[in-house]
């Protein structure tokens, strides 16, 4: 399958679209679009399983996207989903599957490894379950980073209005003491549950911040690290010389940053519970059929990814703004930036050549209303032009009048105002307009919209990265850096700058300055 992969620049379709652009793409306005065609609403909004989207705001028209279907056909995007969803080792720098999607597929979903899946999610969440009845605990740290910490902590967050209000929900991640002390102030000993979640039991960060937390434990007179200490790996004997007993662990086709799905989803299953956990993966499944059954004219995930390329590598956008107007989504832009950067973020072929054309654009974001008074002024005036994803909750979780219709004015308004502008002939109230955006509105934000919101967005990357013709699915960019680190940490230690370049010697030295030696 992978020798016979096409890469989206050596394809027919790819220098149509480079006259298309040439031609009607670079100079494309909005306004006229939605001036001599009133039903462009209707042509590029679609609802998808437990949400809908808008892209009628989007530099694109039909013939465009005709081009792009083109261009996703002449790549394989199709083949390449069906060898996903067949198991077959699409990972091809580690010679791993790609399954991240049986996590949330049903018991009977015909597949060698669902049997151990089903088992292990039972045997999680009847433990979810136990911790959430167990009255003494009121506090779960989990202490992971990368996809162990970032799933869980957005998802958390997300269905707050879910969680059981007795228990509270930390997470940790950077080994920057300053983070773990703050956490370990907040907690009691005899009332705190650890989650360490790490595939090997050897993550330099995890670890390290795992020995610190067992030892604050013990200082403070813990007296059993079997009960207070849970493990998500697949080392269990190194988990058990650690002096945990309760471990649960995942598979080598599961990636980190698609692992919510899995063991690394406990702290979300204790905050909600069991059914609504389910509930999670049967809306992320909904979404996982919708990509796997839809042809690409309906499928949204692919109808992302593409404009996602036509962004990326004909307008030239290198960055994409998330915007969730609803505060509970605070963590939705540092989850995706990892999603979509840490798998697309490449500058070979899966082949290991160079690419000739830009790939992962920057995500970045915050809330609504707050990023409004913060960077939409170079959104809506600045010389770049930057994409928008608005996400909106049709129905609020809470009670207090008035707050909702603000917000989602708000939102609207937003998006009106990048693409319709306003024209100043004094230059500094000049809004040019014709900016572009997505809009995404769910109903309610609850366990099967989020399950399907986040599926929806792995499988968006997914295209992108299949019509890029790389290897969506190793990082092998996070290495160098962690061999380099665990050097300077002896270095940091002993003062030994032999060796090293002018500016990280003079920066040790600076750092190391005072200590005793």
């Amino acid at each position: 399958m992978s020798a016979a992969r096409p890469r989206c620049d050596e394809t027919l379709a790819w220098r149509r679209l480079q006259e298309r652009f040439r031609s009607e793409g670079a100079a494309f306005d909005l306004r006229q679009a939605f001036a001599q065609d009133a039903g462009r609403f209707e042509r590029f909004s679609q609802p998808a399983p437990h949400l809908f989207a808008d892209l009628s705001k989007n530099l694109i028209d039909a013939a465009t996207e005709q081009a792009l279907f083109s261009l996703a056909r002449e790549t394989g995007v199709e083949a390449w989903r069906d060898a996903m969803f067949a198991g077959e080792r699409i990972n091809n720098t580690e010679q791993r599957a790609v399954k991240h999607w049986l996590l949330r597929a049903p018991r009977d979903a015909g597949d060698a490894d669902s049997v151990a899946v089903h088992e292990t999610l039972d045997a999680m969440l009847a433990y979810a379950e136990r911790v959430r009845a167990d009255a003494a605990i009121t506090d779960v740290v989990n202490i992971g980073i990368g996809g162990s910490d970032l799933g869980p902590q957005m998802a958390v967050a997300a269905l707050d209005a879910f969680r059981k209000p007795a228990q509270r929900f930390h997470f940790v991640s950077n080994v920057d003491g300053h983070e773990l002390d703050a956490v370990l102030q907040r907690v009691r000993p005899e009332g705190t549950l650890f989650l360490v979640a790490s595939k090997t039991f050897t993550t330099l960060e995890t670890m390290t911040n795992a020995r610190s937390a067992r030892a604050w434990f013990q200082r403070q007179g813990g007296r059993d690290v079997a009960r207070h200490f849970a493990a998500l790996t697949t080392n269990v004997e190194a988990a058990r010389e650690f002096g945990v007993a309760t471990t649960f662990g995942f598979w080598d086709w599961v990636g980190g940053r698609y692992s919510l799905w899995s063991a690394i989803g406990l702290p979300l299953a204790i905050a909600v519970g069991a059914q609504r956990f389910r509930e999670l993966l049967a809306g992320a499944h909904a979404m996982d059929l919708h990509f796997r059954l839809e042809p690409l004219e309906r499928n949204l995930p692919v109808r992302l990814g593409l404009l996602d390329v036509w962004y990326r590598d004909f307008h030239g956008f290198s960055s994409r703004s998330i915007a969730p107007y609803h505060s509970a989504l605070r963590r939705l832009p540092a989850y995706l930036q990892q999603l979509e950067m840490e798998s697309n973020g490449k500058s070979v072929d899966a082949h290991g050549r160079p690419l000739a054309f830009g790939t992962s654009p920057v995500l970045w974001g915050e809330p609504g209303t707050n990023g409004q008074h913060a960077y939409f002024q170079m959104l809506h005036q600045g010389t770049d032009r930057v994409p928008v994803e608005f996400f909106a909750v049709r129905q609020a979780a809470h009670a207090l009048p008035g707050h909702h219709d603000l917000l989602l004015a708000n939102a609207l308004a937003q998006a009106q105002a990048l693409m319709q502008g306003r024209a100043d002939a004094g230059g500094h109230r000049n809004f040019p307009g014709n900016r572009p955006s997505s809009f995404f509105v769910l109903e309610t934000l609850d366990p099967a919209s989020l399950g399907a919101l986040i599926a929806l967005y792995e499988h968006r990357v997914f295209t992108s990265g299949a019509v890029w013709g790389i290897d969506s699915f190793d990082q092998w960019g996070v290495e160098l850096g962690k061999v380099l680190a665990g050097d300077l940490a002896q270095r940091l230690a002993s003062g030994d700058t032999a060796g090293l370049d002018g500016s990280t010697a003079g920066l040790l030295r600076r750092l190391r300055a005072g200590r005793a030696a």
